[in-house]
């Protein structure tokens, strides 16, 4: 009988892991992160000035990202987030306007995100990172805050 508990067990394991870890931000994501202004396109823009972006594990499986950026005119920006990469909502600190994300996982390689400003779909992005795990590049479409189409395409290199 012990012997079945245990094929059991081993077998919710199995079963279970893979569901897990697509949960969880691709590794390949993990680090330092500086934006390239010259390479990227902002519609509308202005472009940022600079842009450094940490994507960092936190216990219970999580992810934070901090975002330190200067934008056109100077000012200095920080947000950030914890998430599961779960597709649940989490709130997006330092935006604007209250503001929530939803990540997730596609693969090894590539996560998607949806925001919400005060509680309307936005922005939606999918960042995906290169095979070399050199660059990171982000595509995001959708509605601002000020209610101005978005279409930015944006590349990161990593430190």
């Amino acid at each position: 009988m012990p012997s079945l508990l245990r094929i059991a067990a081993i077998g919710v394991m199995l079963v279970a892991y893979p569901l897990a870890s697509s949960a969880q931000v691709p590794q390949s994501a993990l680090g330092t992160w500086k934006l390239n202004v010259a390479k990227s396109q902002y519609s509308p823009g202005p472009a940022p000035k600079s842009q450094i972006t940490l994507i960092e594990s936190v216990p219970d499986g999580g992810t934070k990202m901090s975002v330190d950026s200067v934008d056109a005119a100077g000012k200095s920006i920080h947000n950030e987030i914890t998430t599961m990469f779960d597709g649940k909502e989490a709130e997006w600190k330092g935006a604007a306007a209250p503001t929530t994300r939803a990540y997730s996982r596609i693969d090894d390689r590539t996560f998607q995100w949806v925001e919400r400003i005060n509680g309307t779909v936005g922005v939606s992005g999918r960042s995906t990172i290169s095979a070399d795990g050199k660059t990171r590049t982000n595509v995001a479409t959708g509605t601002g805050v000020d209610g101005k189409p978005v279409k930015n395409t944006t590349v990161l290199e990593r430190q």
